[in-house]
């Protein structure tokens, strides 16, 4: 190869290295993807720079507030924030680059789906911390209301936030959902548990039945305290520490009775005394019990609730006395530690009056004609003896 050969061959390879810079990917020149990749990558490196710097501003401003709920949200959006320079970024590099028409609308589609998202992601965080602002409304709603509005609220920003992004696209919304209407329908008739879950929710959080924390017993089903209630079941922790979660209709449809609204407790006792107990022992032991009751601070009084101690009435065994009171306290614990002393005290009463409690026993008499009682065999009168409390 001649020397005019190889400069010929040169300047055809360099000819071909010149058109593959300049037309290099769809038509962009090479330089320019290298320049819009470095620009992209500087927006990365000072990503941390950034996040810092805007929120270090934001914080100082809402630090000056008195209330919380600014910080809260500060923090929520923290990771949106994050993702601000990357947006940035994307921007600036095709913005830089000489893109042809089509190109140009996919970038640009691009970048507004990319503002678009961080806009709703950054509500959807948002979101959170404002549903802390509606639990001031507690007089008006339920904890369980609350949650669910939060709940409600973030997924309608990441619904609007998709069809959002999907109409960027050029993808129309409504004629898709119009779609979809068969198939929904399909699903709902497959789904009718769950949305009659759904609805019994809302009903059962509307009523106002329990909030989380309450003590309930369902009868037949389950008795516990209330930890969840959910967007389909409600979940119910029981005395043994075991989660039992019980759909939504089963709480909608059976009678609930929720321990923990209690204005007071209840002790309800049939205190059986002897039958040889005189009348003057039986006033006494009842005076005694009453004025325990009336003089502790623990039992609520007369004129509050019906609060009563009374000779009942003549039963098998025993002779009466029917105390009904309630107790201030409605805390289980405290509830067996009042009634252990009232326990111990009526105990106490009893004995200073000089009387027993009863047991259920029983009398048997034998009458029997002169003569014929020798002749019954002894082993009968033994077994008619056996019985505890027999008295012969």
């Amino acid at each position: 190869m001649t020397d005019k050969d190889f400069n010929a061959s040169w300047e055809d390879f360099w000819a071909l290295v010149q058109d593959v810079w300049t037309n290099g990917l769809y038509g962009v020149d090479v330089g320019q993807i290298v320049i819009a990749t470095g620009i992209f990558l500087i927006f990365l490196l000072f990503r941390n720079l950034f996040t810092r710097l805007v929120l270090n501003r934001v914080s100082k401003w809402a630090a000056k507030t008195r209330n919380t709920l600014d910080d809260s949200v500060i923090e929520a959006v923290e990771a949106p924030v994050r993702f601000v320079p990357v947006v940035l970024g994307l921007f600036f590099a095709t913005a830089y680059l000489e893109l042809d028409p089509d190109s140009s609308n996919v970038a640009s589609n691009l970048n507004k789906s990319l503002i678009a998202f961080v806009i709703f992601w950054s509500l959807y965080r948002a979101a959170g911390p404002v549903g802390e602002l509606l639990q001031r409304a507690d007089k008006y709603l339920t904890v369980s209301m609350i949650q669910w509005l939060s709940k409600a609220i973030r997924a309608a920003f990441a619904i609007i936030g998709g069809a959002t992004i999907l109409e960027i696209w050029g993808i129309q919304v409504g004629p898709l959902i119009a779609g979809l209407g068969l198939f929904g329908v399909a699903v709902a008739l497959g789904a009718q548990d769950l949305f009659k879950n759904l609805i019994a929710g809302l009903f059962v959080i509307g009523e106002r039945r329990f909030h989380p924390g309450d003590w309930v017993l369902v009868k037949g089903i389950v008795e516990g305290t209330v930890e969840h209630i959910g967007f389909r079941t409600t979940t119910i922790r029981r005395f043994d520490k075991a989660p039992v979660y019980v759909p939504n209709t089963k709480l909608s449809d059976h009678a609930v009775t929720n321990f923990s609204r209690m204005t007071f407790r209840r002790i309800k006792w049939v205190i059986g005394l002897e039958y040889g107990s005189t009348s003057a022992q039986l006033s006494q032991v009842r005076d005694s019990i009453e004025r325990y009751i009336l003089e502790s601070p623990d039992f609520v009084q007369p004129d509050e609730t019906a609060t009563f101690v009374r000779i009942d009435q003549f039963s098998g065994s025993s002779i009466d006395i029917l105390l009904y009171a309630f107790t201030r306290t409605t805390d289980w614990l405290q509830w067996l530690a009042i009634k252990e002393k009232l326990l111990l005290e009526i105990k106490k009463i009893v004995e200073d009056a000089g009387t027993g409690f009863a047991f259920p026993s029983r009398s048997l008499y034998i009458e029997a004609m002169p003569g014929e009682f020798e002749a019954a065999p002894t082993d009968q009168l033994q077994v008619a003896a056996q019985s505890q409390g027999t008295k012969a």
